[in-house]
């Protein structure tokens, strides 16, 4: 973890031009520039997070991709969720609570960084931005909702394409991806088998299957999604659904 000597003023923030992400006006951005703390970076594999740790700070990802994960004693890891420009990290800190998961950088990223102590200040101030606060939380819950409902009721194929599809429909809606379907992005098979609940070698042989029915092609590097019409009909992923996020 690396602190940042060159902070983005808030007036000048990329997230405000990406599709799926929805602009902060002038008086809004005065109130996070006077929240904001300063931002840090991270290299891939950083731990921002660990899992029980209690921390005094709350975060917006500003650049990468970021995992959210929880360990048993023995070892074994589920990821819960992956993480994309503009979401909100360690609200569980706000309330002097420890966190319950880890969250580590899955490519290096750069994340703007807020006073914990300043949280209950800034929400009393400002309840247009205090709502968005609930928003991005009960966001967060349906996003685990869709990969519940893949671990219990979805078949390999279906689980693996419904991933692939909601990595894409995030990626194009916070400018980490464009309309070719293409997100470069490093996944190992073995967090697939993590997030999923699949054997490797399970994992392994649904991507070879979905990649020769055109589905998916998911390379060490890259996710190609060829038809995201298609995949996400397969899948029954509803885009529908997704609009403008706020994000602070």
């Amino acid at each position: 973890m690396h602190e940042v000597t060159d902070p983005i003023p808030c007036a000048a923030c990329p997230l405000q031009s990406c599709p799926g992400l929805r602009p902060l006006d002038e008086t809004q951005l005065s109130y996070m520039q006077e929240f904001k703390a300063g931002e840090i970076r991270l290299d891939r594999g950083d731990v921002l997070i660990d899992e029980g740790a209690s921390y005094d700070r709350l975060y917006t990802l500003l650049e990468g991709v970021l995992i959210r994960s929880q360990s048993l004693e023995d070892g074994r890891r589920q990821i819960l969720n992956f993480m994309f420009p503009g979401d909100l990290i360690g609200l569980q800190g706000a309330f002097d609570e420890p966190s319950s998961h880890t969250i580590e950088a899955l490519i290096d990223a750069r994340l703007c960084r807020f006073k914990r102590g300043d949280f209950a200040g800034f929400v009393s101030k400002n309840p247009g931005l205090a709502y968005d606060i609930t928003w991005l939380a009960a966001k967060e819950e349906t996003a685990l909702e869709g990969h519940i409902l893949s671990l219990g009721q979805r078949n390999a194929r279906e689980r693996v394409t419904y991933l692939a599809v909601w990595l894409i429909d995030r990626a194009q809606s916070t400018c980490l991806a464009d309309e070719s379907n293409v997100l470069a992005l490093s996944i190992t098979q073995s967090q697939i088998a993590d997030m999923l609940g699949l054997s490797l070698v399970h994992t392994n042989r649904t991507l070879r299957q979905l990649q020769r029915e055109g589905l998916v092609e998911w390379k060490s590097r890259k996710i190609h999604v060829p038809d995201l019409a298609k995949a996400a009909d397969f899948a029954q992923f509803d885009r529908s659904r997704e609009k403008s996020r706020p994000f602070l």
